[in-house]
This record gives C-alpha cells, structure tokens and sequence, in this order.
C-alpha cells in the first residue's frame, strides 16, 4: 500500500507545475511582489474553506497552540514570501536556465540544514536518490553546456537569485513543518492550522508592502482577477499537499520526491504542445524517475 505523504506529495508537484506556469504569465503585467501577492490573496477563502472542512470532518478538539508554532510557522510565511519574490524576479532574467538550477538546491539545503538544525535523519539511499534527482535537474536544463554555465554565472543575479530562492525555501519547509508537528494533532488538521495561519499572515504583509510601495499594482491585481483566481487556487490545492506530505513525513523525502513535477510538466509539453524533447532532457527524466525509485524502495 503506498503511504499516505506520497499521495500528498505528488498531488503538490502537479499543482505546482501548474501554479508556477501560470504565475509566469502574470508577471508580464506587474510586480514580483503583486505576482506573490495574487498567490496569496486569491488562495485566502480557499485556505480558510479548506481549513474549516478538515477540522469539521475529523471532528477533533482544537490543539493548543503556543509560542514554537507561532515562531516557526511566521518564520515559515516571510522566507516563502522570500522564496517566491527572488522567483519571479528570475522570470525576468535572460539566462533563467542557470538560476532555476540553482532553486534546486533547495534539496541539498533542505536535507544539510534538516540534519544539523532540525534532527532530520536522512539515510544512506535518501542521499543517493538526492543526488540521482540533482543530476536528472542539471541534465533536463542543458547537460554538459549548463554545467560549464553554472560555474561561469555562479556571481550573476541570475545565480544570486536561484541559491537565494532555494535556501529560502529549504528553511521554509524545515520551519513549517517544525510548527506543524507543534500541535501534536493529527496531520490533515495540523496542517491545515498551520496553512490558514501562514496564508493570512502571507496576505497581510504582501497587501500592506504592495499598497505602500505601489498601489497602482493593486488595481493591476484586480484586473487580472480571473488568471488571479486561478493561481490562489492550485497554490493552496500544492500548498495543502506540501503541508500534509511534510507532517507525515521528512521534508528532504517530500522535496526529493516532489521533484518528479518536472516529469509532470515533460508531459504536458510533449502531448499538449507538441515539443520535441531533447536527449538530455529525456535523461534527465530518467533520473528523476530513478531518484524517486530508489527514494521509495530505500
């Protein structure tokens, strides 16, 4: 029987392809930082619906909740404000190849701050199907080329960007589920406080930066409500999968796994649109695939 934080966790890659993609539209029209407030906005009543769903089905006591949850998870909301913000900026350099593989070491970040600061144990095989995966990442987006590349613009924004997405979104896997697990309740609710609480702290900062910084963004935000609509969706369906996936299991093997959303997108670009892959990126699909053989049967 497949364990319930694999289910959970592909259901959060195949949101995020999805997310992401369409975020890459939005930011032709405005900001970075409009482009991760819509995230967060738009994603609000469907945090709280969701929320407010669990807690009712599970019918359980509400947990108590005290300082390590509210420390870990606010923690959590501004790195990922973080982490998304140097994302998007990247959508707008020429050489984004190069930066989203520097975002990939997220992995690498997640299980070497996990095991010294967060008592995450990652066994012999956890490692090898990290390292598998970082391989398969690196042969999807240019082989032998963007290794050379990635040594030449490792002090280009593009790089700066890409390793400063990535470490914010290590510690914001390893800090929320710190806060999750706080609450000693059972994983759906856990995660579904944990998320509602960093949506609408998310929210309210995003909402008070972007109307003292540039209000006009936030009538760009309204305009474009529909595509808007859209992300706040699948960005709480991925969030809601990333959080339970992460209380029920270590946050390397979530983010290990979770990478199989290249294959996902892989898909999507043969049969929807037509593309023709490429040698490298079929090779790096295998290895994702491996990676995440070996990460299940370890």
């Amino acid at each position: 029987m497949i364990e319930g934080w694999i289910w959970w966790t592909l259901l959060a890659s195949v949101m995020q392809s999805v997310r992401t993609a369409t975020q890459k539209l939005l930011v032709r029209d405005m900001s970075a930082v409009a482009a991760t407030l819509v995230r967060y906005l738009f994603g609000l009543p469907f945090a709280w619906a969701y929320f407010w769903f669990v807690w009712g089905s599970e019918s359980q006591v509400f947990p108590e909740v005290g300082d390590r949850f509210f420390i870990s998870a606010s923690l959590a909301g501004i790195l990922q404000i973080l982490a998304t913000v140097f994302l998007v900026r990247l959508f707008n350099l020429r050489n984004f190849a190069v930066g989203s593989i520097y975002v990939r070491t997220e992995i690498v970040f997640t299980a070497l701050l996990g095991t010294v600061f967060f008592a995450e144990a990652v066994s012999v095989t956890g490692w090898a199907a990290m390292f598998i995966c970082l391989a398969g990442l690196m042969s999807i987006s240019g082989g032998g080329r963007l290794g050379k590349a990635l040594l030449s613009d490792f002090l280009t924004p593009s790089a700066l960007y890409g390793l400063l997405s990535g470490l914010c979104l290590a510690l914001t896997s390893l800090f929320l589920r710190d806060a999750s697990l706080s609450l000693n309740a059972g994983s759906s609710l856990s995660a579904a406080i944990t998320l509602v609480y960093m949506v609408s702290l998310q929210t309210l900062m995003c909402l008070v930066y972007t109307g003292l910084r540039d209000a006009r963004q936030l009538r760009l935000v309204i305009k474009l409500w529909r595509p808007s609509l859209f992300v706040g969706v699948t960005s709480v369906a991925g969030s809601a999968g990333w959080f339970t996936a992460m209380t029920l299991m270590s946050a390397t093997y979530v983010k290990t796994l979770g990478q199989i959303e290249f294959v996902f997108s892989f898909f999507l670009a043969v049969y929807f649109f037509r593309e023709k892959p490429s040698r490298s990126e079929l090779l790096g699909m295998f290895l994702i695939l491996v990676s995440a053989i070996v990460l299940l049967l370890g």
